[in-house]
C-alpha cells in the first residue's frame, strides 16, 4: 500500500513537471505594440485601428528627464516631464480607448533620440537622486494618463552601462513593486554602445523586463529577408528568454519594410513558434497611409497559432 502510494506520488510529479516543460516552451503571442504622439502629426488613438484578437499596446512617445525642449536642455537627474503631442494623447482620451476596447493597453517610452535637436543624452549624478526622482515624476504621470507600463528608449549614453543599468532597472523594479506598473520593455538597437548598455541591464534586471522592443528597422534600407531573419535570431541570443518582438518603420527610414517581404519573414517565425509579437514606429507617419500596415500585422498576429 505504501509503495503503490508513493508511485502514485512518483508519477503525479512526473506529470507535473510535464507540465511546467509544456508552460516553458516558446510560442507565439498576439502582442501588437505601436509608438504614438513623437511628431505632433495631430493622430489620435482613436485613428488607429484595433483588431479585437490581438493585445494591443500603444506607447506614448516620449516622456524625458529633461527641463525643456531647447537645445541647450540639461540633464534634470530623474525629473521627467511630457515631450508627447499633449493636445491630441490627453488623459481623458487614454481612458476613452481603455473603455472603448478591454484588449488596449498604453505605456509611455522613456528618453528617445533627440530633445530640442539635441540628443537626449542618458546622464545621471547619481543612481539613488536619479531613481528618487525617477519613481516620483514618473508615477504621477503614470497615475495623472491611467498607463499601464514603461518602455525604456534611451539611445545616447554619458555614463557608463552599469549605471544605465543600475538606474533604470531599479526604477523598473520600484514601479512594479509600488503597482504602479503591469509590464516594462526596451527599445535596443544594433549598435555597440547601445548594446553594451542594455545587455548590462538584461544581465542584472531581465527578468523584470517584458518585452525586448529590438529596432530591426535601424538596421540598413536593403535588409533582405533572410539578413532578417539571422539579425532576429541573434537578438533572441543576446535577450535570451526574452519576448523578442518583430519590427518594421513606416517612416521609411530602414530595415525590412512591409513591402519587401517583413510580412514573409514574421511567417516563417511563426512558423517556428518564435513570434513574440510585432511593433510599429510609428502612428505618427502611418496616419498618411491610413494604417495600412497596422491593419496587416494585427491579422497576422490574430490568426490562431
Amino acid at each position: 500500500m505504501e509503495f503503490s502510494k508513493i508511485l502514485t506520488s512518483y508519477f503525479a510529479l512526473q506529470f507535473l513537471l510535464f507540465l511546467s516543460r509544456i508552460h516553458a516552451a516558446p510560442g507565439n503571442s498576439n502582442i501588437f505594440r505601436e509608438y504614438i504622439g513623437a511628431e505632433f502629426k495631430n493622430v489620435k488613438f482613436s485613428d488607429v485601428p484595433i483588431h479585437s484578437g490581438v493585445e494591443f499596446h500603444f506607447i506614448l512617445s516620449f516622456a524625458i528627464d529633461y527641463t525643456t525642449s531647447s537645445s541647450s536642455a540639461s540633464p534634470t537627474n530623474g525629473q521627467f516631464n511630457i515631450f508627447w503631442d499633449t493636445d491630441n494623447l490627453t488623459p481623458s482620451s487614454v481612458s476613452a480607448i481603455k473603455n472603448q476596447h478591454s484588449n488596449v493597453k498604453v505605456a509611455l517610452s522613456l528618453g528617445g533620440d533627440s530633445v530640442g535637436g539635441a540628443s537626449a543624452n542618458f546622464n545621471p549624478s547619481s543612481v539613488d537622486s536619479w531613481v528618487s526622482n525617477a519613481v516620483s515624476s514618473l508615477t504621477d504621470i503614470i497615475k495623472q494618463y491611467n498607463l499601464d507600463g514603461i518602455d525604456i528608449d534611451y539611445e545616447h549614453f554619458q555614463a557608463d552601462p552599469n549605471t544605465f543599468a543600475e538606474c533604470t532597472g531599479r526604477l523598473i523594479k520600484n514601479l512594479k513593486n509600488n503597482g504602479v506598473i503591469s509590464f516594462a520593455s526596451i527599445a535596443p538597437f544594433d549598435n555597440d554602445e547601445v548594446q553594451s548598455h542594455y545587455k548590462a541591464l538584461w544581465k542584472s534586471y531581465g527578468h523584470l523586463i517584458d518585452y525586448v522592443n529590438f529596432q530591426f528597422y535601424a538596421y540598413d534600407e536593403g535588409t533582405t529577408v533572410s539578413k532578417f531573419m539571422d539579425y532576429f535570431a541573434t537578438q533572441r541570443s543576446n535577450y535570451e528568454g526574452g519576448r523578442i518582438l518583430a519590427s518594421f518603420s513606416t517612416d521609411g527610414s530602414g530595415g525590412l519594410s512591409p513591402e519587401n517581404g517583413f510580412f514573409t519573414a514574421c511567417s516563417q517565425i511563426k512558423s517556428k513558434g518564435e513570434l513574440d509579437g510585432i511593433f510599429v514606429w510609428s502612428a505618427d507617419d502611418s496616419k498618411s497611409n491610413g494604417f495600412k500596415y497596422e491593419k496587416q500585422s494585427q491579422a497576422l498576429l490574430a490568426i490562431p497559432h
